[in-house]
């Protein structure tokens, strides 16, 4: 199978880009790797077209670009969506490097669609955002200068995937649910737990947190969470029978 049939189930997606040349920028670094697809979450205005005088070629890229009000709506239909920060975290685990990261990758498409998703250029992505991605890529730099430009960022994991997938074996590969079926799982999941009495209704983040990266190293398919969500129904019937 050829590259380029590879990447278009691979997308970029810019999560509230502050700047249109950024933009540009990341368009052209996607065009030097054979990739096509980027999602735009919440874009700025470009009145003097500074996306398409830093996309300096790549300007389909620029236009064709899909544009999303929200992350969550920008990952819809994506079977596993990567998330980016240089930040580890106390509580993160799913962590890979951009090797390691598309290596990995490889092993899952043609057979799924998959999203990797940039922050800001200069917040990253919130925990928010962060939350809604399946695993994480963290750049390894410099202690003495660690944050990365926008674009540079997005050539450094786009330049791993091209070496990844011109060497990677095509495999049937298992599909695997849709982000928004597990956000709906997730949802479910936590709604059940407060229920039960074993979330604090006001403060469920940190253990939330905990359980979408066991569920999530688990990649899950539609069938898996049917079964689990089957199982939460049944436990919030039990618990509000009357005794």
């Amino acid at each position: 199978m050829q590259i380029n049939s590879l990447f278009d189930h691979i997308s970029i997606i810019l999560g509230e880009p502050k700047t249109p040349a950024n933009i540009g920028a990341t368009a052209r670094c996607m065009m030097n790797m054979g990739m096509s697809r980027l999602v735009l979450v919440d874009p700025p205005v470009d009145p003097n077209k500074d996306a398409f005088k830093l996309a300096a070629g790549a300007d389909e890229i620029v236009k064709q670009a899909l544009v999303a009000p929200t992350l969550e709506d920008a990952i819809a239909g994506q079977h596993m969506v990567i998330g980016t920060s240089r930040h580890a975290g106390r509580l993160r685990r799913n962590i890979r490097s951009p090797r390691e990261m598309s290596e990995h990758i490889a092993s899952f498409v043609p057979g799924n669609n998959i999203a990797v998703v940039f922050g800001n250029e200069v917040n990253g992505l919130s925990n928010d955002q962060l939350a809604l991605c399946h695993e994480i890529i963290s750049i390894p730099s410099s202690d003495d200068f660690p944050s990365l430009n926008l674009s540079h960022a997005v050539m450094v994991v786009a330049y791993e995937l091209f070496i990844a997938l011109q060497t990677a074996v095509p495999s049937a590969s298992r599909e695997l649910a849709p982000a928004e079926d597990l956000e709906q799982f997730y949802r479910h999941l936590q709604d059940t737990l407060q229920t039960i009495g074993f979330l604090d209704r006001d403060q469920p983040g940190r253990m939330m947190c905990s359980l979408r990266q066991i569920f999530n190293r688990s990649q899950l398919d539609s069938r898996e969470v049917n079964i689990l969500r089957g199982i939460l129904s049944v436990i919030n019937r039990m618990s509000t029978k009357q005794p």
